[in-house]
């Protein structure tokens, strides 16, 4: 017994998360996709490929 108010909760809730759309903050999203480009473009020109790579050095003496 039980088993049938369990269920209509979980079938509740369900129901809340499949159709409850919260408001987005675009300009908040804006902000945060800015600030992530300009750390990647920071992070990627500070480096050098082969720093990375264990056998950079013995592939650069190949070529």
């Amino acid at each position: 017994m039980g088993r049938g108010r369990a269920k209509a909760k979980q079938t509740k809730v369900a129901r809340q998360l499949k159709y409850y759309t919260p408001e987005t903050d675009l300009s908040a999203l804006e902000r945060e996709l800015h600030k992530a480009s300009e750390t990647e473009r920071e992070d990627t020109s500070r480096f050098d490929e082969d720093d990375y790579d264990d056998y950079g050095k013995w592939a650069a003496s190949e070529r």
